[in-house]
């Protein structure tokens, strides 16, 4: 059933009832089959003021986001068991076309293997079905300053062919161009800003996922296996991104 107007807040308190929020908001393309919960994610995201397209298959979201109205789009909450091409797949697709396009996927199980196939596919961030309102808007928002442009504080870094531009948000690995998602490139400038330093998983939740409630480490795992794979000339080697066992993670050469 889609939620009662009473169960949706908005922006700067109220019911969900009261007067439309005024101003520029993000669109979000919604990719899910079932139509009872994509209406009421629908009416959520409506009432907290977002702009929404709705996709009942992956096939129909990747014309979507190729063709006219693909470019307003500024996130993609994608449902994992998608009829036809999975969620998964949509996903790797997405990601080949686009580094900046912050993905939220939707599982209804929250398995382990589906929310690591699905963040290693390239996903930012996961919520489990059924999802509040509250929490899947607090995710959205997250999202969405992740991908908002923010230098992390610390010097440019330079190592060994790895060049961070933290004033133009590049990375270049041997002068080439390394484009990274959002969630990936704030992961790498938080742990080079201070290079040497151990990030506990749940100091970089915090810092990188705003998951101040909910923390997975699963998501900064699947995060920095993603980022080594594209750093990294051996990724199970790695000279970058270094893990601190029992600890967490550290930027620089061992």
């Amino acid at each position: 059933m889609p939620p009662t107007c009473a169960s949706v807040p908005v922006r700067g308190g109220g019911n969900g009832c009261g007067t439309p929020i005024i101003g520029p908001m993000p669109h979000v393309l919604l990719i899910e089959d079932d139509a009872s919960v994509r209406d009421g994610m629908e009416l959520v995201l409506r009432r907290h003021g977002y702009g929404v397209d709705t996709a009942a298959t992956g096939e129909l979201a990747l014309a979507l986001l190729d063709g006219p109205a693909g470019g307003r789009v500024e996130l993609a909450v994608l449902d994992l068991m998608l009829p036809g091409m999975d969620g998964f797949e949509v996903c790797r697709r997405i990601r080949a076309r686009t580094a900046a396009l912050p993905i939220i996927m939707l599982t209804a199980r929250g398995d382990d293997h589906d929310v690591v196939t699905g963040l290693e596919a390239g996903a930012d961030d996961y919520v489990v079905k059924p999802v509040t309102a509250p929490v899947l808007e607090a995710r959205i928002r997250a999202a969405l300053r992740r991908a908002e442009p923010s230098a992390r504080r610390g010097p440019d870094g330079d190592l060994a062919g790895l060049v961070i531009d933290r004033a133009g948000l590049t990375v270049t690995k041997n002068g080439i161009p390394v484009p990274l998602p959002p969630t990936e490139l704030r992961l790498l400038l938080e742990l080079s800003a201070a290079p040497g330093r151990v990030l506990s998983r749940e100091q970089l939740l915090e810092s990188v996922w705003d998951h101040t409630f909910l923390g997975d480490s699963r998501l900064v795992d699947a995060a920095v296996g993603r980022l080594r794979a594209k750093l990294e000339d051996v990724p199970a080697k790695p000279r970058y991104v270094q893990t601190v066992r029992g600890f967490g993670y550290r930027f620089g050469p061992l």
